[in-house]
């Protein structure tokens, strides 16, 4: 498609991706905010209530590895738009179901339309930073971590009160699908792009299977995973190691989780500028040393202080790694965006769930501390792989894909 020049059109643009980003993040914070509250409606057990948490993480695999793909058949606005009105819509039905069954069976439906929106947002992200001419992808980013604040917060504020989670689903559903509308007046225009295939590119199939095959793709999509084990890590293990390895108390032991996701957020927000001025690979590699370097050092040190701050480079270094990468994989295609997002972003998704897991298991054998020392090596890992997020020679005449300024942002 022809890229939109006018400014305010732009502006309008960007600010309807950014209420995408926003929602989005707002819900699952809302979401994962009460599940206490509806494990208790529903007198789980620990195991019976994994079983229904697996099935939206299977959802929101499903729903990015193949319905993401609709992004590039009929243009990533037309799908965002219906998947955020859906968003918040199907966040209600977890707080009122009568079983575990019905309750599996909602959640599989909210991850899916979780993990499709999640790619046609992210591919309509790429869309408006071409337009736009410079790297904005971070912010958008930035402002879904801002979004899993608000709605953790508000999760959090109605658990103190006494109300019920479906006070919480109700009140925040209702605001996701307020913004879902305001963002689809202001969506940047988009049109299906062409179904024939690029005469440089043999593979280039409507169905996006030739992405699938791409060796590059998949290096991308290995080194999110990396960096993606880090996020879901400090999520589930910060807090554990503080209180139970280094005897912090409760209170003290969420701050390192707090630290990180300020980081995190932060980070993004300088994210752009830092994109701007450096490039992406060498912005990458400075994120995936400061992260390693960090948390290492932390871990040796051994005290709570330094765990905190750990964690907080932890997140610092973490907050541009995902977003360079998504952007650099929808760079290699244009036109199969929301094809090449589903495999990267599915990757990345899966070293979020597992990677926690695999702690958990290392750690029986070798204790916490030493186990925490895997995903400081997965990112380091990472800053060594970030050359792979140089542009493909053949997108830069298209994209000016040489030019720092032009070629991605975090998001």
């Amino acid at each position: 498609m022809d890229l939109v020049t006018d400014p305010t059109t732009l502006r309008r643009a960007r600010t309807a991706t950014s209420l995408l980003f926003l929602l989005f993040g707002t819900a699952l914070g809302a979401w994962t905010s009460r599940i206490p509250g509806v494990k208790s409606r529903l007198d789980l057990s620990d195991g019976l209530l994994s079983l229904a948490l697996l099935a939206f993480a299977l959802g929101a695999i499903t729903g990015m590895t193949v319905l993401g793909r609709l992004a590039d058949r009929y243009g990533s606005t037309r799908v965002m738009v219906p998947m955020a009105l859906l968003e918040g819509l199907l966040l209600v039905p977890p707080a009122y179901v009568p079983d575990l069954a019905a309750l599996i069976l909602a959640l599989f439906l909210f991850g899916l339309v979780h993990g499709t929106l999640n790619i046609a947002m992210n591919a309509n992200a790429l869309e408006v930073q071409r337009a736009w001419g410079r790297p904005i992808m971070s912010s958008f980013h930035a402002v879904y971590s801002i979004g899993g604040f608000l709605g953790a917060a508000a999760g959090g504020l109605s658990a103190r009160q006494g109300l019920g989670a479906g006070t919480t689903f109700l009140s925040v559903g209702a605001a996701v699908v307020l913004l879902a509308v305001w963002a689809a007046v202001w969506a940047l225009p988009t049109a299906p792009p062409a179904a024939a295939p690029h005469a440089d590119t043999p593979a280039a199939e409507p169905s996006g299977r030739g992405v699938i095959r791409s060796p590059e793709l998949w290096l991308l999509g290995t080194l999110a995973m990396c960096a993606l084990v880090g996020e879901g890590t400090a999520a589930d293990w910060s807090a554990v190691y503080l209180h139970e390895d280094l005897g912090s108390s409760p209170g003290f032991a969420a701050v390192a989780f707090a630290a990180f996701s300020v980081a995190m957020t932060a980070g993004r927000l300088l994210g752009d500028r830092l994109t701007a001025r450096f490039g992406p690979v060498a912005l990458v590699r400075a994120c995936g040393v400061l992260a390693s370097v960090g948390m290492t050092a932390a871990l040796l040190i051994d005290r709570p202080w330094a765990a905190v701050v750990g964690f907080a480079c932890l997140g610092a270094g973490m907050s541009c790694i995902a977003p360079q990468v998504y952007s650099a994989a929808g760079q290699r295609d244009p036109a199969r965006a929301g094809a090449a997002l589903s495999l990267v972003v599915s990757l990345g998704y899966v070293g979020f769930l597992v990677g926690p897991i695999v702690i958990g298991g290392v750690s029986t054998v070798v204790g916490l501390p030493v186990a925490l020392g895997i995903p400081a090596l997965l990112v380091f890992l990472v800053a060594l792989g970030a050359p792979a997020l140089r542009p493909a020679p053949r997108a830069a005449p298209a994209d000016r894909a040489d030019r720092p300024g032009l070629v991605s942002g975090g998001g």
